[in-house]
């Protein structure tokens, strides 16, 4: 059986050890990553309609190396703090990292008729087999954080019992597993202020995107969204053909189909995530796959785990977490560990 049990070894920041300081501080705070290298673009053909663009960390010998592949969170993309936190981590680790642009994200509006949603896992599913069949890589772990880390546990629910034998694990940090309770804790007095980021981004995106294809959507509807909810309702459900938001939340959480996972995963989150109420992970079927460990702190907030800094050590931890299960699960083949790379 999996577990849940307490990270011992993490210890938050000196006056981090609140959900909400947490949260915001690692949200704000300015991280630069001199040792990693100039990234290269690349664009993935996921559907007839529609590009994503990666942003590509390579290592000399692409081929001979394991690849991370990172999945942000809403309305965020590739430039997010902890997708360049887990390039460093993991290229100083061995690693090629691959941080996928979702549909319509860093700036990628023109590249799809669409939009994205949380379980759109058929994106990183054409990723992935784009990068076994073409470039020929064999080792794959996929890291995701909020809903990138539901939208990378729904893949691995949606490959079940056959995924791609080049798929070796997948982290979740977290996860809005469950979209409807998620959604309720964001609704909460106490989370406005994510809520009315989240709708701000959200709407920005939307006449960035009716700018970039005129005609294709109707912006009338922005004027009476105050909530993701009711941006779900109005946009994201119908466009991708569920009945509303409630299915479209149902449908769409992993959670669905974790019982199905077959992959290696592990489930970071926090007691005080501000919006992800860890009782969706004492859900039976979670807590019964024997593929899954469940890790939940104390503290952490929402995808923050800022620990004190060490030598050579950035304190963010989960990153680091992140890093040492992908290696833990690749083939023996790899020298791949924590140790700087010189390469």
């Amino acid at each position: 059986m999996s577990s849940k049990a307490t990270i011992d070894e993490f210890v938050p920041a000196r006056h981090l050890d609140g959900g909400h300081r947490m949260t915001l501080f690692t949200w704000a705070r300015t991280r630069k990553f001199p040792p990693l290298p100039p990234p290269t673009c690349r664009y993935f053909d996921v559907a007839d309609d529609a590009q994503v663009l990666a942003h590509c960390h390579w290592q000399k010998e692409r081929h001979e190396r394991p690849t991370l592949i990172a999945l942000h969170g809403l309305e965020g993309s590739s430039a997010a703090h902890y997708m360049r936190g887990l390039a460093d981590k993991s290229y100083r680790a061995g690693f090629n990292a691959i941080l996928l642009n979702q549909r319509n994200c860093g700036n990628t509006e023109h590249l799809s008729k669409g939009l994205y949603h949380s379980g759109l896992s058929v994106d990183p599913a054409n990723v992935i087999r784009e990068l076994v069949e073409v470039d020929e890589l064999t080792d794959i772990v996929v890291v995701g954080y909020s809903l990138g880390g539901n939208l990378g546990l729904k893949l691995a629910g949606d490959y079940g019992h056959a995924p791609p034998a080049a798929v070796k694990a997948v982290c979740a940090v977290s996860p809005t597993m469950d979209l409807a309770i998620c959604v309720d804790a964001l609704e909460k007095k106490e989370n406005a202020l994510y809520q009315w980021n989240f709708v701000r981004n959200l709407k920005r995106r939307m006449r960035r995107k009716a700018q970039a294809l005129p005609g294709l959507f109707n912006l009338k509807a922005l004027n009476s969204v105050r909530t993701v909810r009711d941006f779900d309702n109005a946009y994201t459900a119908p466009h991708h053909g569920f009945k509303d938001a409630a299915d479209y939340y149902h449908q769409a959480s992993s959670l669905r189909v974790i019982d199905r996972i077959s992959i290696p995963t592990l489930i970071i989150s926090a007691i005080d995530d501000p919006f992800i109420p860890s009782e969706q992970f004492d859900n039976n079927l979670v807590r019964t796959n024997p593929n899954i460990t469940i890790s939940i702190s104390q503290h952490g907030g929402h995808c923050g785990f800022l620990a004190h800094s060490l030598p050579g050590f950035d304190g963010y931890w989960a990153e680091r977490r992140a890093v040492d299960f992908a290696v833990q699960h690749l083939a023996q083949s790899y020298d791949v560990s924590r140790r700087e790379q010189t390469e």
